[in-house]
C-alpha cells in the first residue's frame, strides 16, 4: 500500500491545472491524504478523478476556501471520522481518519502560529489535543498520522536554521512538542530511514522563489507507532512534483 500525503494549497487548482493525474502516475498512489484543499466535494467538478475512490473530506465551517482536508483510499476503509470532536479545532476542517481493519490514517492540518500570538496559542493547544487524541486511538489499534505540522523539528529540517530560531515554524515551544511526540514512541518516518541527509525539504516559499534555490522546510511528516512503522518498507520525498508550495511525500507499508 502506497500512501501518500500533499499539502496542495488548493485541490480546484490541482484538477483545473490538470495536475491530478500525473501526480497518481508518479506516486503510485492506494491513498492519498490531502491537506490545505480550500474546498467542499460540491465545489469539485462530477468527473473528478478521485471521484471513484473512497473519500471523505473536511472543510472549514467558518470560512470558505480556508484549511480543509481529504482522503481518497483505493481500499475501502471501515469507516471515516471527521475531526477529533473538539468543536473549537474541528471547524476549521484540519483533521479526517481513516480506520483500516490493523491501523487508524489520520490525516491533519495543523494550524500556522502567524497572525499573532493568539494564533501560536491556537496552534499550541491544537498540538496537544491531538496528541492526546492520538495516544486514545492507539489503545484500540496502531496509528500513522501524516500532514503538515507546520514545524520544523532540528536545524537539519530546514535549510536557514540560525535565521528563523524566533520565528513560528522552528520556536522552541513548537519543536519541544515534536520532541514530546517522539518520546511517545512515534517515529519521523523520513528521519528514522535518513537520520543524517541534508537539504530535503517538503515547503519553500513561493514569493521568493525559494524553491529554485533549495531554501526550503521539512514541515511534512509520517509518525508512525512502533508496530506498524516496523511495516514500511520505504519513505519517498516527491520533490519533482510541482503544483503547490509544498511537495508530496509518502511511504510504502507491508
Amino acid at each position: 500500500m502506497n500512501i501518500i500525503s500533499w499539502n496542495t494549497n488548493g485541490l480546484r487548482g490541482t484538477i483545473k491545472n490538470k495536475m491530478w493525474e500525473p501526480f497518481l502516475k508518479a506516486t503510485g498512489a492506494d491513498v492519498v491524504c490531502l491537506q490545505e484543499t480550500k474546498s467542499e466535494p460540491t465545489q469539485l467538478p462530477e468527473d473528478f478523478p478521485g471521484a471513484g475512490w473512497h473519500s471523505a473530506y473536511s472543510w472549514s465551517k467558518l470560512k470558505k476556501g480556508y484549511s480543509g482536508v481529504s482522503i481518497f483510499s483505493k481500499v475501502k476503509p471501515i469507516r471515516f471520522i471527521d475531526g477529533m470532536g473538539i468543536k473549537k479545532f474541528d471547524d476549521e476542517g484540519r483533521t479526517i481518519i481513516a480506520e483500516y481493519k490493523d491501523f487508524y490514517l489520520i490525516n491533519c492540518y495543523f494550524p500556522n502560529g502567524g497572525g499573532g500570538p493568539h494564533r501560536l496559542e491556537y496552534k499550541l493547544e491544537f498540538y496537544d489535543a491531538f496528541l492526546k487524541f492520538v495516544e486514545k486511538l492507539r489503545k484500540e489499534k496502531e496509528v500513522i498520522f501524516t500532514g503538515d505540522v507546520n514545524t520544523a523539528h532540528t536545524e537539519i529540517d530546514l535549510a536557514r536554521p540560525k535565521e528563523n530560531m524566533e520565528n513560528t515554524g522552528f520556536l522552541p515551544v513548537e519543536r519541544a512538542w515534536i520532541d514530546k511526540v517522539v518520546s511517545k514512541g512515534f517515529v519521523d518516518v523520513w528521519r528514522s530511514f535518513f537520520p543524517n541527509k541534508k537539504d530535503v525539504y517538503t515547503y519553500w516559499d513561493q514569493k521568493t522563489r525559494a524553491r529554485d534555490r533549495n531554501v526550503g522546510w521539512r514541515i511534512d511528516y509520517f509518525f508512525g507507532s512502533p508496530k506498524i512503522y516496523k511495516k514500511i518498507k520505504k519513505v519517498t520525498v516527491y520533490s519533482d512534483i510541482f503544483g503547490s508550495d509544498h511537495c508530496p511525500i509518502g511511504i510504502s507499508i507491508d
